[in-house]
């Protein structure tokens, strides 16, 4: 693997399942912290380690929140969204599809506009200093229930910004059932978004199903379980619906015990087109690059596989054709100059 890790780092890529605020870097977390001292968030970079290591899904969703509960003016919203931003430039990361989830900003009492004014002007700022192209899928917090799902579609339908470009479904899956939210997604969807819902990730693969037969999920976001139906399985690779797949997110959120029994390689085994994905990377001390090396180590890749599993990821965007076709010619541009480096 030491000897992947620079051909990867070097690789344009795409990310297509990263959340906005989980991917906040300890130092901006810090930041945020500090200033709203009320918060039990700590103002340490170095104990947020410790503060960010789970018991389970469950707790990592309380942790997740009062991280959220740190965003409460729309200058915070524009400071993570470029500092983000920033962050995957490091990476080469040149597209990324940010899951954002503006319900839990708006009911903390910033302003609907001045907080689509925030990510707006964070991402044109990053594709002309930084070369990030962003774009959002706005996502339900499922916990919070039809309430939230009426906001969020409300807000992703009537005040849609310029960088939307699909609508999600998040949060715990235990206890939140896929079909309740279908009227809200048959609303996003006839406005033009993407169906994106997270499906699979702590719960069987009849929750994949009920996201593709009621939501019209697209993509899918993690789909851990699909291994477990070998029809399911053979629908998404017939039907060419990619998963989302976040190897140390699995592990750290414990929806898998450990990652040798990650189940990605049954995944590409069946033909499902496969994408790699940090989820929500500071979190899970983890980041795009090094879940390129994870899967290159679970899937026995050397860098023209790598390369695939980054040109995936490209095709399963939402991207223009023309952005498509500029950085997948990145990248065989790149990988047929790596060996006379």
């Amino acid at each position: 693997m030491t000897r992947l890790h620079p051909f990867i780092a070097g690789l344009p890529k795409a990310e297509l399942h990263v959340h906005h605020v989980g991917s906040a870097s300890p130092r901006i977390v810090a930041e945020l912290a500090a200033r709203h001292p009320d918060s039990r968030v700590p103002t340490d970079p170095e104990a947020l380690v410790d503060y960010f290591t789970f018991t389970d899904f469950a707790h990592f969703v309380e942790v997740y929140l009062s991280v959220v509960d740190l965003i409460r003016t729309p200058g915070d919203v524009r400071l993570l969204t470029f500092e983000v931003a920033r962050d995957m430039a490091r990476q080469n990361i040149r597209y990324a599809e940010l899951t954002v989830t503006p319900f839990s900003s708006t009911r903390r009492g910033i302003d609907e506009q001045a907080f689509m004014t925030a990510i707006e002007d964070a991402r044109k700022e990053a594709e002309a200093e930084l070369g990030v192209v962003l774009r959002w899928c706005f996502d339900i917090p499922g916990e919070a229930g039809l309430e939230a799902a009426e906001e969020t579609t409300r807000l992703a339908v009537d005040l849609r910004p310029e960088g939307l470009v699909s609508f999600g479904l998040g949060g715990p899956e235990i206890g939140v059932p896929r079909p309740q939210f279908k009227p809200y997604f048959d609303r996003a969807i006839a406005a033009g978004l993407h169906s994106v819902p997270h499906a699979g990730e702590t719960t069987g693969p009849q929750t994949i199903w009920d996201a593709l037969t009621e939501l019209r999920a697209e993509r899918i976001g993690h789909g851990t379980s699909a291994t477990q139906d070998p029809a399911l399985l053979a629908h998404l690779a017939e039907r060419g619906i990619p998963l989302e797949v976040c190897p140390t997110s699995n592990i750290a959120t414990r929806a898998v015990t450990d990652l040798d029994q990650h189940p990605i390689k049954e995944m590409v085994a069946a033909g499902v087109q496969v994408t790699i994905n940090s989820d929500d990377p500071p979190m899970f001390g983890s980041d795009l690059n090094n879940e390129y090396a994870v899967a290159a180590r679970l899937l026995d890749l050397d860098e023209r596989g790598v390369a695939e599993l980054a040109k995936n990821a490209v095709r399963a965007s939402f991207l223009d054709e023309a952005g498509k076709a500029r950085i997948t010619a990145e990248i065989d541009a790149y990988t047929a100059a790596w060996p006379t480096r």
